[in-house]
């Protein structure tokens, strides 16, 4: 993997690690590697934690998260979707998209980065604005 992710440990929940890794098998089975090879980075690496014990500032599925850039000072707000729930009209982004699977796992001070056509974003995981489990929206 290229050094556009951050190394930064990163953790998440045994669901989310579950279901993200199923979504990495069959969207390889139906467009190979290319679109996960992110994703299934960053899963590999993921320290996983109990949905009760996440900490409420780490970004998990779902997530609505404020992240500033570092070169601009630019706030962007997404909310990490599953593909089938993408709609970025309402700035809910694929987890398949490299700013989602940037800030998957990280904390509030992380700073990330992604890929972007001329060269990378660079930006800090300011705020978690609503993390399901936080909020008790426990997924079994």
């Amino acid at each position: 993997m290229d050094a556009s992710y951050h190394r930064n440990p990163i953790y998440i929940t045994r669901v989310d690690y579950d279901r993200l890794t199923q979504l990495v098998q069959l969207e390889r089975q139906v467009h190979g590697n290319g679109r996960v090879a992110g994703l299934s980075y960053e899963l590999k690496r993921a320290q996983l934690v109990d949905s009760h014990d996440i900490l409420p500032d780490v970004v998990t599925m779902n997530s609505r998260v404020k992240l500033r850039d570092m070169s601009s000072n630019k706030e962007l707000e997404i909310t990490l979707a599953y593909p089938k729930f993408a709609d970025i009209n309402n700035r809910k982004i694929s987890i398949l998209a490299p700013v989602a699977t940037a800030v998957l796992g990280c904390r509030v001070g992380d700073v990330v980065e992604w890929p972007v056509p001329n060269g990378n974003a660079t930006y800090l995981v300011e705020k978690v604005l609503h993390q399901p489990e936080a909020a008790g929206d426990w997924v079994s």
